[in-house]
């Protein structure tokens, strides 16, 4: 039998990480591995090929025409392997049904549920230090509840939770609080990637210095709503994940002026796994639970599917 001519994998893995990045230091990072070794792997390719996959001038790198037509190729060549191997593993995956998520989501939106969820005997549920990977083959989760509803090559997205925000703060502190104004004399806790208190002062009619905002809490509106319960300041809630709280009591809301809905979860997933039936289940119950909230992102498509 003839032996197919092929480059050594490790050399293709290397270019393609190179192609993808333009870069021979963002592909060793990735693949883990130094500058040199993604320059000797993509030096042996060149050599497999006879003739050069980069143009290196100007500490920059490109494409030749050749590398950009391989590039291509090896890009959808790649993208088919990882589909085909995660066909063939699906049916070994019979151990936890793992779910990666925010803090706040996790905390204050899926524990309260969980007695409802139908894997809640399987269920591995990690927290994302921020924003959960979304990587699948480097994240080691089976469904991912995607911040925002970016999409995701490879993987389809769902929009989940469409929510609006408005202030909460601890009991003790609400009761200071009269009028929307009082709260420019109040600390107030701030979202970092996104801060929505311009837009909320906007709806209630008050003019508020930008200066005026207080201080951040990193991007994590799960330390936001701990800080507020424990009277350090006001929150910008989304409602979405501060009902609980509220109906516990630890959280007052502050007036019936909010912003605009803004679509804040997702649900996310491989593509190649689509018929996966642990994941239908996840993701149809996710839905579903948005469902019964009144914070469905699509109502129409999860009433259609029912």
């Amino acid at each position: 039998m003839t032996q197919r001519p092929l480059p050594p994998f490790s050399a293709i893995r290397a270019f393609e990480a190179a192609a993808r990045h333009l870069s021979f230091k963002a592909a060793a990072e990735e693949l883990c591995v130094t500058p040199s070794a993604i320059s000797h792997q993509v030096k042996t390719l060149e050599e497999h090929l006879g003739q050069p996959v980069f143009v290196r001038a100007a500490n920059k790198l490109a494409l030749t025409r050749a590398g950009e037509a391989y590039a291509v190729a090896l890009t959808g060549i790649l993208g088919d392997l990882v589909a085909a191997t995660g066909r063939a593993t699906a049916g070994a995956k019979a151990g936890p049904f793992r779910v990666q998520a925010t803090a706040a989501f996790n905390a204050r939106w899926l524990v309260p549920r969980l007695e409802r969820c139908p894997l809640r005997g399987a269920l591995s549920v990690t927290t994302a230090a921020g924003a959960p990977d979304t990587d699948f083959s480097r994240n080691d989760a089976d469904l991912i509840v995607h911040w925002l509803d970016s999409p995701i090559p490879g993987c389809h997205v769902l929009p989940m939770l469409k929510t609006v925000r408005y202030p909460v703060a601890s009991p003790e502190l609400a009761a200071r609080i009269e009028a929307p104004q009082d709260l420019l004399k109040e600390p107030l806790l701030r979202d970092q990637e996104l801060d929505c208190w311009a837009d909320w002062f906007r709806a209630a009619g008050v003019v508020a210095p930008g200066d005026s905002l207080g201080g951040e809490f990193n991007a994590n509106c799960d330390i936001n709503l701990a800080a507020a319960e424990r009277g350090q300041g006001v929150s910008l809630a989304w409602d979405a994940i501060a009902r609980a709280t509220l109906e516990e009591g630890r959280l007052v809301r502050l007036f019936d002026i909010e912003t605009e809905p803004v679509v804040i979860y997702s649900v996310a997933y491989p593509e190649y796994r689509a018929d996966d039936p642990r994941i239908a289940a996840m993701r149809d119950w996710l839905l579903h639970e948005s469902l019964e909230d009144g914070t469905s992102a699509d109502p129409v498509r999860v009433e259609a599917a029912q």
